[in-house]
Parts: C-alpha cells; sequence; structure tokens
C-alpha cells in the first residue's frame, strides 16, 4: 500500500508540474466565478431580493458559489484533463510502461482532484471572507475538507464520463445534463423548498446539495457539527461506491 501510495504521488507531482506553469491562468476563473455571481446576483438581485430564510441574499448565495468551485473543479479535471492525457497525449500509456499501474494512475489522480478541491474552496473562502460572507471566520479552517469532500464524487463523475464518452465533444452533453442541472438546482440558489417535492428528492440524492449544506452551515455558523456528522458520512458513502465503478471501468478503459 506503501509503495502504491508512493508511485500515485508521482503522478500528483507530474499533474502539479504542469499545472503550476500558467498557476494564475489555470486559477483565477475560479476565484472570479465565485466573485463575479456575487457582485452581480448578490448585490444587483439582492437590492430586490432582500429576505431568503432569514439572511439576504447575498448572504445565501456565498456558501453555494464556495462549494462548486470544487464540483466544478473535479468535474474538467478527471473529465477533459484525463482525456486529454490519456488520448492526446499519451501520458497513462507512458506510465504502464513504468512501475505505475491502473491502481496507481486512479489514486494519484483523485488526490490531485482532492488537493485541487481543498485549494478551490478554500482561496474562494478567503476571498469571501473580505466580502463578510463568514458569520466565524474559524470555520474557515473547514474550507479543505469540504473541498476535498465535494471533490471525489464528481470526480467519480468525470472519470466515469470519460470512460463512456467516444470522443470530446461529448462531454458537452454530460455537462448539460447533469453539470448544469446540479449547479442550479441543489440550493445554491435558492432554497430547495421552492422547488416540487419530486425535484426536491432527486436534489438531495445527488452529491452538491449534501456539499452545499456543508458550506452553508460553515458560513453561517448553524448546526455545523450536526451538519457535518448528517452530510459529510453522505459524500464519503457516495464516493465510496462511485470509487469502486470508476476503477473498474478505468481500468477497462487503460488496459483496451
Amino acid at each position: 500500500m506503501l509503495e502504491t501510495l508512493k508511485l500515485s504521488w508521482h503522478i500528483v507531482r507530474r499533474n502539479w508540474w504542469v499545472y503550476r506553469k500558467d498557476f494564475l491562468a489555470n486559477i483565477s476563473p475560479t476565484v472570479t466565478d465565485a466573485a463575479f455571481p456575487i457582485l452581480s446576483f448578490g448585490i444587483g438581485l439582492g437590492a430586490l431580493v432582500t429576505n431568503v430564510e432569514g439572511r439576504s441574499y447575498i448572504a445565501y448565495l456565498a456558501p453555494g458559489l464556495a462549494v462548486t468551485t470544487a464540483m466544478f473543479t473535479a468535474f474538467f479535471e478527471t473529465s477533459y484533463g484525463f482525456y486529454v492525457r490519456m488520448t492526446y497525449e499519451n501520458i497513462f500509456k507512458a506510465m504502464l510502461t513504468t512501475p505505475i499501474g491502473v491502481n496507481e494512475i486512479v489514486i494519484g489522480e483523485f488526490i490531485w482532484v482532492a488537493l485541487k478541491g481543498a485549494l478551490m474552496v478554500t482561496g474562494v473562502s478567503l476571498v469571501l471572507l473580505g466580502f463578510g460572507m463568514f458569520t466565524q471566520p474559524l470555520n474557515l479552517l473547514l474550507a479543505p475538507l469540504a473541498g476535498i469532500l465535494m471533490a471525489l464524487p464528481l470526480g467519480c463523475m468525470g472519470l466515469l464520463a470519460t470512460c463512456y464518452v467516444r470522443n470530446i465533444n461529448q462531454f458537452q452533453t454530460v455537462y448539460s445534463f447533469l453539470i448544469s442541472p446540479l449547479y442550479f438546482f441543489s440550493g445554491v440558489f435558492f432554497p430547495l423548498t421552492q422547488m416540487p417535492e419530486w425535484l426536491q428528492i432527486l436534489a438531495k440524492a445527488l452529491p452538491l446539495y449534501h456539499g452545499v449544506r456543508l458550506s452553508q452551515s460553515m458560513f453561517w455558523n448553524e448546526d455545523v457539527l450536526a451538519t457535518w456528522l448528517v452530510h459529510g458520512p453522505i459524500l464519503i458513502a457516495y464516493s465510496a461506491v462511485m470509487l469502486a465503478w470508476t476503477f473498474r471501468q478505468v481500468r477497462r478503459k487503460l488496459e483496451t
């Protein structure tokens, strides 16, 4: 196991070396994609929507925007990013000629997206802290864990998409009919109670809702322990089930 982790860490280091070459360009969209909606929706629309579950609209919006950065980061890294490394760059074929195997590749990719998820949620949360969005600033310490818990299941979705698409353009279909609905109907922009009951049940069956709830408790300092004890294990279980499926499918893809 230690040897597997050691080999997997080489993949994390390789991805970091590539990522840091254009670090500012890579990280700026994630930060601005959260900051600009706060300015446009929170301040602009917030002047019209003055009470969402007892708080201002900008205060309601901030937690969801923070945690969705991990969702987008993990999905795009393990879909487009993994596909390019696998299909166009043939990175994994080269790795498989070394002691690195499929297990090490998958574990390395998941360590990488978990670290990226932690980094992105923490970075965006720091920006939102500057907007005064944290009721208890010490809760910022939970941001990396929220990023990891959110990145793992979405990383699974991205890798599974990579295993099933026949060309890179088909990721647009996955984004349109899975990631985009998650973004808009998981409690980020408005409470689930405003949706039909069947849509509430569907949203709660998918991971982003649970990540949003973790982030909301963290930002609002409301029932933090109870919320994390409920929704954290759900995300862990979701990740565990999807990881088993992902390992099987990635193995088939890389060994063919």
